[in-house]
């Protein structure tokens, strides 16, 4: 485990933590004026390995060259060139700060961390992090890299679960959940939406089925995957006689056939590690997915099929009441999409390349 320090002085900032993976929806903004919790688990933290922050240089003023060896392929508005590694924790994880709220940036219900550090050492002074917690934005702690030090304290982790493990003891995500907005008078029972982790992890994963389609046309498995991934594929892939084949593989599953294509796979959650198959699978292209999304697809939760009365059994998932479903269709996050696709080198694909820059459209008709 780890503690970071301050760099101007050595005061501690934070609890012990353990590191884990960046989680895919890290950096989304979801809504209009919604609540969202917090992003980290307390005691874990993850670094975000680009650079991040001001100075900002516009896509113009940026060689393509430099931009590949930073490894995006695509016209973005701009790229960062702060210090690379910001690290993320749960705001409840500081130590020994001060916030100085008048350091809001443009947010309208907290903090959104526009206007670059708003925390600094309760000791010397020093900036040391952002904190955020406006509406849409996930609620989060980052430390600057270059003003904090990371170091081991007593007592070393256990290391990363095995995948077995995982699938035995991590909690899945479900597919939708209830949102609330600032100022609602309703509660959260009364606005069920898709969720958030969920249309993070399909964007960046859908960029990837892209890629891996060739731009042929892209069958993905019957029932809830289905419904997540495959009106956005026959939408953005032209209609033709062939076809790849995606299906869901990974720890627990029987091994995928010899035939397929493309894998959706799960994303290790402590080590940021995508499964990889053996065997004659081991040439399929992998997408990555969130594990608990992964988790979910791969091993649905029986739910019993129509509204029951009286007791149920004590080994029986119920839920009272019965949760409503989102009352449109599922859309994955256009942010997460674009930030994965303009990092894969086959969005320079001219027919990758319309598909980045109409994403806008795509978005006007509910695609996105």
């Amino acid at each position: 485990m780890f503690v970071f320090v301050c760099a101007g002085c050595g005061a501690e900032l934070t609890a012990p933590l353990s590191q884990v993976s960046l989680p895919a929806h890290a950096h989304q903004k979801y809504g209009n004026g919604v609540q969202l919790p917090v992003l980290m688990e307390s005691g874990t933290f993850a670094v975000n390995p680009e650079p991040s922050g001001p100075p900002w240089r516009k896509w113009e003023e940026i060689d393509p060259d430099e931009a590949a060896a930073r490894g995006v392929y695509a016209p973005v508005h701009a790229l960062s060139d702060g210090v690379p590694g910001a690290i993320v924790i749960a705001p409840g994880d500081i130590r020994g700060t001060r916030l100085i709220p008048e350091e809001r940036g443009g947010a309208c219900c907290g903090l959104d961390g526009a206007d670059g550090p708003n925390t600094i050492c309760e000791a010397c002074g020093l900036p040391v992090a952002t904190r955020i917690d406006d509406c849409s934005l996930w609620q989060a702690m980052w430390l600057a890299p270059d003003s904090v030090h990371r170091l081991l304290v007593d007592g070393a982790d256990a290391g990363p679960l095995s995948w077995q493990e995982l699938v035995e003891e991590e909690a899945s995500t479900p597919p939708f959940e209830p949102v609330v907005s600032w100022g609602s008078r309703l509660g959260s029972n009364h606005n069920w939406s898709w969720s958030p982790q969920w249309e993070a992890g399909a964007g960046r994963a859908l960029a990837h089925l892209l890629a891996a389609s060739g731009g042929q046309q892209v069958t993905v498995p019957n029932g809830l995957t289905e419904e997540v991934f495959q009106r956005a594929l026959d939408t953005l892939l032209p209609a033709g006689p062939q076809e790849r084949r995606a299906v869901l593989a990974g720890p627990e599953l029987p091994a995928p056939d010899a035939d397929a294509d493309i894998l959706l796979v799960p994303v290790h959650p402590q080590t940021g590690r995508t499964w990889a198959p053996v065997g004659p699978a081991a040439s399929a292209y992998p997408v990555p997915l969130p594990f608990g999304m992964w988790l979910w697809l791969a091993f649905p939760q029986p739910r019993p099929p129509v509204p029951t009365s009286g007791p149920l059994l004590d080994d029986v998932l119920h839920d009272d009441p019965l949760p409503s479903r989102p009352p449109h269709p599922f859309r994955a996050d256009q942010r997460a999409f674009q930030h994965a696709l303009v990092r894969l080198p086959a969005v320079r694909s001219p027919w990758l390349r319309e598909i980045l820059e109409n994403v806008t459209q795509h978005r006007v008709s509910g695609l996105f």
